[in-house]
Parts: C-alpha cells; sequence; structure tokens
C-alpha cells in the first residue's frame, strides 16, 4: 500500500535479511504499480515452491501413491495458502499497488498476496541460493506440512462423481454455472 514500504519490518516478519533489498521491493510491486513489477519473480516463485513441497512430501510420505502426493501438493501450493501466509506477514501493506487497486482493495485479495508471497520467495532465490530459499519456504509452510494427513487426500466430490459414473458406464452429467461469487 505504500511506494516506500518499511522493508526492515517486513524483512523481520518473514525471517529473512535481503543483501539486495532492491529484491524485495520489486517482489512487492504488482503490475498496476507501474512497468517494473514482480510478475518475472512470481513466476520463479510459483515453481520454487512446488518443488520444495514436492520434496518435503516425497520425503516425508514415503507410501504415497503420486496422486495423493500430487493432491496434498496443491492443497500446499493453492492461493488460498499462499494468501494466509501473506496475511500472517501482513503483507497488504507492504505491497506497492496502482491507485485503481489500492482503490478496490487490492491489498487484501487473495490472488495479490498469493502472488507476493511466490514473488518474495523468487526474490530470496535470487538474493541467496536455493537451500536458503528452501529452508525459509520449509520454515513458512512448517505447522501446514506437520498437520497433514496422506488419509485427507481424497479427490474432490466433481472427480469423485465422475469416476463412480465412468466405472458403472453412465454418461456424465452436463454443469452449468449459476452464479460467480468472488474473484
Amino acid at each position: 500500500m505504500n511506494s516506500q514500504p518499511n522493508l526492515d519490518e517486513l524483512q523481520r516478519r518473514i525471517g529473512y535479511q535481503f543483501k539486495q533489498p532492491e529484491r524485495l521491493l520489486l517482489a512487492l510491486t504488482h503490475r498496476s504499480f507501474g512497468n517494473q513489477n514482480n510478475e518475472r519473480l512470481e513466476f520463479l516463485g510459483d515453481s520454487i515452491v512446488n518443488m520444495v513441497i514436492a520434496e518435503h512430501l516425497y520425503q516425508h510420505f514415503e507410501k504415497a501413491r503420486e496422486g495423493q502426493l500430487s493432491r496434498l501438493r496443491a492443497r500446499m501450493v493453492k492461493g488460498v495458502t499462499l494468501a494466509e501466509i501473506g496475511r500472517e506477514f501482513e503483507l497488504g501493506k507492504y505491497l506497492r499497488l496502482g491507485s485503481g487497486e489500492l482503490k478496490s482493495g487490492g491489498f487484501r485479495r487473495e490472488s495479490i498476496l498469493a502472488d507476493a508471497i511466490e514473488s518474495i520467495i523468487g526474490a530470496i532465490y535470487l538474493d541467496s541460493d536455493f537451500y536458503t530459499c528452501r529452508e525459509q519456504v520449509l520454515r513458512w509452510f512448517e505447522h501446514r506440512l506437520a498437520r497433514l494427513d496422506i488419509q485427507d487426500t481424497q479427490k474432490d466430490p466433481k472427480t469423485r462423481l465422475q469416476e463412480y459414473l465412468q466405472s458403472r458406464q453412465f454418461p456424465l452429467p452436463n454443469y452449468e454455472v449459476i452464479s460467480v461469487d468472488g474473484e
């Protein structure tokens, strides 16, 4: 929400001190703010967080099948989870947003917070190395990862219905969007 956020305060919150703080500043810069923004860092951070979480799951759930691991990873790296982490850091007050995004409450928007978390992960990687970044990501996800249970990897209801129907050679249902709420 600030053109010059207090980076020292944010670095304390996230638990990482940048050697080049301008990387953190870029990670906080939404595309609505200007030409130089966090989209490329977001791309990098998205890949890193997926890799780190996948590796952790692979090592800690030795008996899990690929589909179970994929569902666990998807739950960990989805926008809702990343946005929760952003809220824990009170990230919204450090974001650099254009005036339109500010007025519409972009600093609270789940997708913007999630993208900023991925951008910060990308910035940490560039500022340090993979292993330092990995430790940081695992620290941020620590209590979430500790609560994971392989028994919670059931497929979503729509997928389960479709698989059930297909197994009995019934036609698949037709879906109709009645309304859309949120983003």
